[in-house]
């Protein structure tokens, strides 16, 4: 099996990167649980160079009541050099290590083609793309009891047509290869009145644009208690043909590869018996399970 969703971030006010040990860890843990392939796919708006080129588009919405705590976020976390994120995974995967190059490409609306020129200067093997916030709310930041307070005040479905919108938007600007966490927007617990409606839709966006999705372990563990995708949405990726990675989006050593034996199970359980591996983001078909 792969996993296509591991993050690095230095947890600090340190740009140091991990050390290629730690990675050498991540790809012990990953192997304890059949995995064989890794991603570092580590969030693009961590880094400066990112950042710089999509500016604080925040202040544009400066009206919403969640615009400053955007502005607080990145203040936070935009402070690491992509640069040096990309020397690490190109050092780990020249000392053999089985890793890919990758990142977390956040949707910024309007600027993925600013976005994407960046990221065309660096080796990548693969590109997975998420929808994180809407206008400056973080939807999925269930830390932040302020954030969470807006799912009380805004209208649900309203919000998932949004959510639908922009992973539309994403698939279309041909800038990443992979989607993350596809239905993402459940992850507070809250579903639209009729998801199908929006499952339909992004099923839809992502056959057309012929990118794989990320069936991912990371909602068992969050309020929703379910896996990406939903067995629905699920369902109607595999009818439109869809190909898939599997991911359990670990940001720390003991979660990486965690319930891959059942992410396999819910793929072959719908005839799923390759999945999408990615090399300088050209993809081919690799077997489910290794062996």
């Amino acid at each position: 099996m792969i996993d296509y969703h591991l993050h690095l971030w230095p947890h600090s006010e340190s740009s140091v990167w991990f050390k290629l040990d730690q990675i050498a860890a991540y790809c012990e843990e990953a192997a304890a649980h059949g995995v064989t392939e890794l991603a570092l796919t580590e969030h693009s708006h961590r880094f400066v160079d990112v950042m710089s080129t999509v500016g604080p588009f925040w202040l544009k919405l400066g009206h919403e009541p969640t615009s400053a705590i955007m502005a607080d976020y990145f203040d936070w976390h935009a402070r690491n050099s992509l640069e040096q994120y990309v020397s690490l995974a190109q050092l780990a995967k020249d000392e053999g290590l089985p890793v890919k190059i990758g990142l977390e490409v956040d949707y910024y609306a309007g600027q993925m083609d600013e976005v994407s020129g960046l990221l065309a200067q660096y080796p990548f093997d693969v590109l997975i793309g998420s929808v994180h916030w809407l206008g400056t709310w973080q939807f999925d930041d269930i830390d932040n009891p302020r954030e969470m307070l807006e799912w009380t005040t805004r209208d649900v479905d309203q919000c998932w047509a949004d959510y639908a919108v922009a992973l539309e938007e994403l698939c279309a600007s041909n800038s990443v290869d992979v989607l993350a966490h596809p239905d993402l927007i459940k992850v507070a617990g809250h579903y639209a009145t009729q998801p199908g409606e929006y499952w339909e839709l992004m099923a839809s966006a992502a056959a057309q644009a012929d990118v794989s999705v990320e069936c991912s372990s990371a909602g068992w563990v969050k309020p929703i208690g379910e896996q990406y995708p939903a067995e629905g949405f699920l369902d109607r990726l595999v009818a439109k043909g869809v190909t898939f990675t599997t991911a359990s989006d670990a940001h720390r050593l003991e979660r990486v590869g965690e319930r891959a034996g059942d992410l396999a199970g819910l793929l072959e359980a719908r005839g799923i018996s390759q999945l999408a591996s990615y090399t300088l983001r050209q993809r081919q078909m690799v077997p489910l399970r290794a062996g």
